[in-house]
């Protein structure tokens, strides 16, 4: 079960530079703030440093404010990027789905236990299918039917009830549409999708049905943030397991859930709780 804070946390990048950890570091200890976490990460590639910290204040007068403020001067040197998330954050997170219920389930049910420090404002699917489950977690479910003539005119639609509901982040939970690229700028580095990890071969219909006639030896998912590369975003998490000639094709989608399930919760938490920066085309990520 991942370890749930009641920490402030403080996300920072800047280009690579001597006394980038020092300068945070310091801060933190000279403003009587006790680091309870610390990841960092110097890409000599690309030349960026990424640092990541979990912190409670021992200062009674500790204002996000006056932080910000205060480092504002320490960060200058550097050309430092930073924000700060306070205790309790729960971000706003919008599913898309379509009619499969494994991924879906699985968040909801990860939100009701509190393992996802989430709210789920919104449902919208192309189906009508999974409204009632929607409806039994009390979240409201807009069905969205699709055809290649309405298609614009329904994107427009999901971009307004996103809009509409705050959403910070939006999860395609198998939502088995194929995003215009308008649709993929407007979501870009705020949707996470997930797909079986048999790509680029066996495309479309029943991937794993396809797999199992070539015979494969390994089944997994990919989590991976939304851009106009279809299916090839920048990828936060994966999942794999290996299969032999006893798995049938029905064996192999079953377990192709259960990884998918895992490989999307993974990639919510970690974007919620501030553990991946974008890096150019790859990302960079701090899981615990």
């Amino acid at each position: 079960m991942p370890k749930l804070t009641n920490d402030w946390i403080f996300t920072a990048h800047c280009p690579s530079l001597i006394g980038t950890v020092d300068v945070v570091t310091r801060f933190m200890a000279d403003s009587g703030n006790y680091i309870d976490e610390i990841h960092s990460f110097d890409d000599r590639v690309s030349g960026q440093f990424f640092i990541r910290i979990e912190f409670h204040p021992q200062d009674e007068t500790f204002t996000e404010t006056g932080f910000n403020e205060a480092f504002a001067e320490r960060a200058k040197p550097f050309g430092m990027t930073w924000s700060l998330t306070p205790p309790g954050y729960r971000a706003k997170v919008a599913i898309l789905v379509s009619k499969f219920d494994h991924c879906l389930n699985d968040l909801l049910y990860r939100h009701r236990t509190g393992q996802l420090q989430i709210d789920i404002p919104v449902i919208i699917s192309n189906h009508p299918d999974l409204k009632p489950l929607a409806e039994w977690h009390g979240i409201p479910y807009y069905h969205l039917p699709i055809t290649p003539d309405t298609k614009p005119q329904q994107e427009a639609e999901i971009l307004k009830l996103i809009d509409k509901y705050n959403a910070d982040l939006v999860v395609l939970a198998r939502y088995m549409q194929v995003l215009s690229p308008d649709m993929c700028n407007a979501l870009d580095g705020k949707a996470i999708n997930i797909h079986h990890s048999l790509l680029p071969g066996f495309k479309g219909a029943k991937p794993y049905h396809q797999a199992w006639e070539k015979g494969v030896k390994m089944v997994g998912a990919t989590a991976h943030y939304v851009n106009n590369d279809l299916d090839e975003g920048p990828i936060i998490t994966q999942g794999i397991q290996t299969v032999d000639h006893a798995h049938y094709a029905e064996d192999l989608v079953s377990k192709g859930q259960d990884i998918e399930r895992i490989t999307l919760f993974n990639a919510v938490r970690y974007h919620v709780e501030k553990r991946v920066f974008l890096n150019g085309k790859r990302t960079v990520v701090f899981s615990n």
